[in-house]
């Protein structure tokens, strides 16, 4: 009999500790599973992707140049994301309640926000990395490797100013959803907090959707300029500026359903305090959210046919389906032989 007490006192204070965590039935035990199935697949996937990509480019020197930067940058933020976001997500998940404790919600809070926010800035950096390389004529701008690492160490270092506040009282990090992860907290309406809510959102969602935008714009000028150029002597041309063009769609796309969801949640809760959002679909944003990590290595780097040759034979032990594909049907390989018709040479 006296063998029973520690179990029974065990599974008390892990009902206290849940009752605390979560004192309502946000979901269901069923529920909780299946988001920690949905989470777990999505993490797993995101950390095999980027993991691919960062052992790839260490192994292909060709890969190691200055445009690729931005996307290895990308890939190591989504790595971070998906590691300490993803992974604690899905224990709690399947756990039911977050077990972390209020130091464990800090400190998942602020490692998905800082690599979320990182891997953020990685893309616009990406698009300017583009906008430079096509947009510059006559090699008046050399992309050169001074200037992808700024632009990697400032992706780093604007996430890190900006998520760092809340760790010292100018906001905090807090549960949200169905109460099993953390994020900065968008639900309180004290001055201090909404200042730095509203900031967050102007300087890391804001500023880095208008710096996709203007650049892919241009971009997407430009190669109309150059069909225009060429049209009587490569007629091809016109492929080549559709292509093109579908890879911008996609990628803003990409951006705007992982980010503008999560913005328009945040917004709307602090300026509106009387609006209830079901915890549920509360979730859903931070899902697509984390998400990004399996989406963002597809899209900008796995349709780039240069790392696509590389990682492909890495993972079939040296067989490539796409070895026959014609050169110019690649959208980044399009981009490098329009940038050379600017007489700016991108590798």
């Amino acid at each position: 009999m006296d063998d029973l007490q520690p179990v029974r006192l065990h599974k008390n204070i892990s009902q206290l500790l849940r009752l605390i965590n979560d004192p309502n039935d946000l979901l269901s035990r069923t529920g909780y599973t299946i988001l920690a199935v949905i989470i777990g697949v999505f993490s797993v996937a995101g950390i095999f992707l980027n993991v691919l990509v960062v052992v790839v480019t260490i192994s292909h020197r060709q890969l190691r140049q200055p445009l690729n930067f931005a996307l290895v940058n990308l890939a190591i933020a989504d790595l971070g994301c998906a590691i300490f976001g993803g992974v604690p997500t899905m224990v709690t998940n399947a756990m039911g309640y977050f077990s972390l404790g209020r130091l464990g919600c800090v400190l998942e809070g602020f490692a998905v926000a800082f690599f979320g926010i990182a891997g953020l800035c990685s893309v616009a950096v990406i698009a300017v990395d583009r906008y430079v390389v096509v947009c510059r004529p006559l090699g008046v701008v050399m992309f050169q490797t001074r200037h992808a690492v700024g632009g990697v160490v400032l992706s780093w270092v604007w996430s890190f100013v900006w998520n760092t506040p809340p760790l010292f009282g100018w906001s905090s990090y807090e549960l949200e959803g169905v109460r099993t992860s953390c994020a900065p907290n968008w639900y309180s309406r004290e001055q201090g907090n909404m200042s730095y809510i509203l900031i967050y959102f102007l300087l890391c969602f804001a500023v880095p959707f208008c710096i996709i935008m203007v650049s892919y714009t241009r971009l997407l000028w430009t190669l109309r300029q150059v069909t225009k150029l060429h049209v009587t002597e490569n007629r091809s041309t016109i492929r080549v500026e559709m292509q093109v063009a579908r890879m911008v769609v996609v990628m803003v796309i990409a951006f705007l359903l992982t980010w503008l969801p999560y913005a328009a949640f945040a917004l709307s809760v602090m300026f509106n305090p009387s609006l209830y959002i079901d915890p549920l679909i509360a979730t859903v944003p931070m899902y697509l959210a984390k998400c990004s990590t399996v989406y963002n290595p597809i899209i900008y780097i796995f349709m780039n046919r240069q790392f696509r040759d590389c990682a492909v034979p890495f993972l079939l032990c040296g067989w490539n389906p796409w070895a026959s594909e014609p050169e110019g049907s690649e959208a980044d390989t399009t981009i490098s032989s329009v940038s050379k018709s600017h007489r700016v040479t991108p590798t």
